[in-house]
């Protein structure tokens, strides 16, 4: 009886250590890093005028450093916006990657992004990693943003928004 006891012990040990392990292979980060970005919008001054149409942050304003394990092969990285505490609607956001960073994997790549897409309040893919036999690790991954539909047609006010990142597998 105690044999059968210690047999049961040691499986439900082995399938844990299993199921540990695996989490492991399948994980992926994101670290996001930056500041935030005040959009510098000149007075208007004379009769007439309207602001400038749109306005775009340094190419760099955030970087990420994204890493996928070899056993999940490719992510996406996908971005939304949350208004904090408010947003006006007429504001449109775009964001793009503007470099691939830097990597050691020989046999990874990263694509998409490259183009301005509009930044909703549901996620939209900014881009993908893949992973070929080796863990794709990515530091500084460059990323932009643009804001245009400034216009004196907004109340005056401050407006903010969050940008929220997600990683995960395809």
């Amino acid at each position: 009886m105690r044999s059968q006891t210690n047999l049961y012990i040691i499986r439900v040990c082995c399938c844990l250590l299993i199921v540990l392990t695996c989490r492991q292979l399948f994980a992926q980060t994101l670290v996001v890093n930056g500041t935030h970005w005040n959009v510098p919008v000149p007075n208007i001054t004379e009769a007439g005028n309207d602001y400038a149409g749109t306005y775009e942050s340094v190419s760099n304003q955030i970087t990420h450093n994204t890493s996928v394990p070899l056993l999940l092969g490719s992510a996406k990285v996908s971005v939304h916006y949350e208004p904090d505490p408010t947003w006006n609607s007429n504001l449109n956001l775009s964001i793009r990657r503007t470099s691939n960073g830097s990597t050691l994997c020989l046999l990874c790549s990263i694509s998409g992004g490259t183009a301005y897409q509009p930044v909703g309040v549901t996620d939209i893919e900014l881009y993908r990693i893949q992973a070929v036999l080796a863990l794709a690790s990515y530091s500084d991954i460059g990323i932009q943003l643009s804001l245009s539909g400034v216009s004196i047609l907004i109340p005056s006010g401050t407006y903010n928004a969050r940008l929220v990142f997600t990683v995960g597998g395809l």
